[in-house]
């Protein structure tokens, strides 16, 4: 499906941004002149029915003939890879490039599930994929059973050894795939198969679902549609044994360490060693429509609209088509973004310290909100709010205009940019109902597709990247972050572990006090270059850029050093500030303890001893399977880890306490003394950790302090 919008898009957006500049001065910018004279002439150029085009043209590669699939290393991943990359020549992109990179690979070829219905009639069900070997080598019959979620207590009493293990899931409020499937592989089970049960693929019940395995390749995974699942539980109810004969012709095959490409090309400024880098993905589950393929139809057409429309950047302006963003390592917690990651740390780590921003592109051509939302890193939130309500609006999307959200999320490649140092960005996706119905489906397809949204996100982009260009100096503000920091601060918690706050407070507001002079002395630098630029003063444009040259440099080192010791994650993989680790869970060993000694035994085990860790995997998993899962985010190596390593802070271990505590939820006066004192020392390790956390995190603070302090 395709709308023929484009000239009447394209004479409102002119119309709306030229009665915009009328009304009132863009961001540090003198009405008229260069500036806004390219920023028509990128209107006037930039074409959402080719961005559409090129996104449906990234379909006709396919790992899986019936369901899709780009995955990584896959001959389907490199055959979309080169046609991007004669795509990037054939617009006129400089210096294109295909960067090789380490992986691990995944082949899905097919997984196709046949059996006698209820009614005596042979059934196909075709069934999704999960990043684990599984080969068949033709039809093999074997024995499938329903299991319930496949917790512990699900398969106590089963008999699944070489079975196929039917399963309920939803991994939205419960738990990842990796956890039923490795505990059913444990059992003896040859692969569990799993339907969705809300969470995701909610849009039909024909709807599959594929996510990241996050576990070893050696536990193997399939998806199954509701309605498949429902004729296959009522056969083998009618059946009358607890499974039933099926034939699976399947092949899925994970390799290690194999290769795929990156690939990019540039419009070289005038500058050619300062960089605007754009990023998508081009890896994909089923078609991936919105899940890449607009977002790299999207940032091919903002490259093609920026060449056609003349624009001669002072920046070198870079253009990253990205591998293996939705899974490139086997057997870890951060097993996506791995293109990304090796693109920026193993690469071209050069690019950290030249590049001002990365601005990366998801599921660009759906209107998830009714606002906008860009997704940043807490120093551009400023920056990008004053900017926002400069972008021309398009009726019939996003009537609320556009909101600037912090602090960057995990879920895609942008996360990855930033962790090295590179202040980054995103068209936001992740509060969308979108998650829920169509989110990694196969209705993930051009019936999603919302032209205006696509359009506008042509607008503001393109517009923002120029925006960008026209500054001399990055414009970082630390402020941001550094309250951030002083709210997330709990005073009562650091009391009760005998913890005064005073001295990082104070630490704090010196280094905003620091920032805001900054502040003041980078947004002159850029109000008196864009002047300089818009007045053809080139002599004085060009002296204003060199001297600054230092100044960009130290902001973005300080930027980077932020990234290092100020951005952990919790188990659930959501950006925290170090001393929120333990913070947390100070408060709610403390909530457990008490509620305890009350005679309650419930209230712990429903609310607080579930938000320690990883300890709600405790409830349902054997001991095994949840010590598994922990030490391989304590104990692999970085390599392993990509961008999730070192960032963890510490983990407390309640498996024993937490299933005593299960046995005698039901007792009468149930004596808990020996789970209390496990809880008090836990409470006493992680009173420690946030002394340590604190004096660590006072100390970094001091350094960053004095980084902006030096910065005058």
């Amino acid at each position: 499906m395709k709308k023929q919008l484009n000239a009447i898009t394209l004479l409102l957006v002119t119309v709306l941004f030229l009665s915009a500049c009328s009304k009132k001065e863009t961001l540090n910018e003198p009405k008229g002149g260069p500036f806004e004279n390219a920023q028509n002439d990128y209107l006037s150029k930039v074409d959402v029915d080719y961005a559409y085009n090129f996104a449906k043209s990234l379909e006709e590669f396919k790992t899986n003939e019936k369901l899709g699939y780009r995955t990584a290393g896959s001959q389907a991943e490199i055959q979309t890879g080169n046609h991007i990359f004669d795509e990037m020549k054939e617009i006129g992109l400089s210096e294109v490039t295909r960067d090789e990179i380490t992986v691990d690979t995944w082949e899905f070829e097919k997984a196709d599930l046949t059996f006698t219905d209820e009614n005596g009639q042979e059934h196909l069900a075709v069934l999704g994929g999960y990043q684990t070997n599984f080969n068949t080598k033709g039809v093999e019959e074997f024995e499938v059973i329903y299991a319930g979620k496949a917790t512990k207590n699900d398969l106590a009493d089963l008999d699944v050894k070489d079975k196929l293990v039917l399963i309920d899931i939803n991994q939205r409020e419960e738990w990842w795939i990796n956890y039923p499937a490795l505990q059913a592989h444990l059992k003896g089970a040859a692969a569990v198969i799993a339907v969705q049960q809300g969470g995701y693929a909610e849009v039909d019940p024909t709807a599959l679902n594929a996510q990241d395995i996050i576990g070893p390749a050696y536990a193997p995974a399939f998806s199954m549609s509701q309605a498949d699942a429902e004729v296959l539980k009522k056969a083998i109810t009618a059946s009358g044994n607890a499974s039933m004969k099926v034939r699976f012709d399947a092949k899925s095959v994970v390799e290690f360490d194999g290769k795929t490409y990156n690939y990019y090309g540039k419009i070289i400024g005038k500058d050619p060693e300062s960089y605007i880098i754009f990023s998508a993905h081009y890896d994909s589950y089923f078609s991936g429509f919105q899940d890449d393929n607009a977002a790299i139809g999207l940032m091919m057409s903002i490259a093609k609209g920026l060449i056609d429309s003349g624009y001669k950047p002072e920046k070198t302006i870079i253009f990253n088509a990205l591998a293996a963003e939705e899974w490139g390592v086997s057997n870890t917690r951060y097993d996506w973004s791995a293109g990304a990651y090796n693109q920026i740390f193993n690469v071209h780590p050069e690019w950290v310290g030249k590049a001002v921003a990365n601005i990366n592109f998801e599921l660009p051509a759906y209107e998830h909100t009714s606002s906008d939302e860009i997704r940043t890193i807490y120093e551009l939130k400023n920056y990008l709010e004053k900017f926002a309500s400069t972008v021309p609006k398009i009726e019939g999307v996003y009537k609320d205009g556009i909101s600037v959200v912090s602090p960057l999320r995990t879920w895609s490649d942008d996360f990855s940019f930033s962790i090295a140092g590179v202040p980054a960005l995103r068209n936001d996706f992740q509060d969308s109902e979108f998650m829920r119905t169509h989110y990694h489906s196969q209705f993930d397809n051009e019936d999603t597709y919302n032209e205006k949204a696509l359009a506008f996100h042509q607008n503001l982009y393109g517009l923002l990247t120029m925006y960008y260009d026209q500054t001399a100096v990055t414009p970082l503000d630390f402020t941001v972050r550094l309250e951030a920091l002083k709210e997330s601060i709990d005073q009562e918690i650091f009391e009760d572990a005998d913890l005064s706050s005073n001295e990082i407070m104070t630490e704090i507001d010196t280094a905003i006090a620091n920032a805001e002079k900054i502040n003041k002395k980078v947004s002159e630098i850029n109000d008196n270059y864009l002047r300089a630029l818009n007045e053809g003063d080139n002599k004085t444009a060009s002296k204003l850029y060199n001297e600054s040259r230092e100044l960009n440099s130290s902001l973005l080192e300080t930027f980077k050093f932020a990234q290092d010791h100020f951005v952990k994650l919790t188990w659930e993989d959501e950006p925290i500030f170090p001393h929120e680790h333990a913070q947390n869970n100070i408060e709610n060993l403390a909530l457990s303890i008490e509620a305890l000694k009350d005679g309650d035994v419930n209230t712990p085990l429903d609310e607080y001893l579930y938000a320690i860790d990883n300890n709600w995997y405790t409830y349902d998993f054997d001991k095994e399977v949840n010590r598994y899962f922990t030490d391989y985010v304590l104990e692999q190596p970085a390599d392993r880890l990509l961008w999730g390593a070192g960032r963890i802070v510490g983990h407390e271990d309640l498996y024993d306490t937490i299933n005593s505590l299960l046995e005698k939820r039901e007792q009468k006066d149930a004596n808990v003394t020996e789970e209390i004192e496990a809880l008090k020392k836990a409470l006493e390790n992680q009173k420690q950790l946030l002394k340590t956390s604190v004096d660590e995190e006072h100390a970094n603070m001091k350094k960053l302090s004095k980084m902006l302090a030096e910065l005058e």
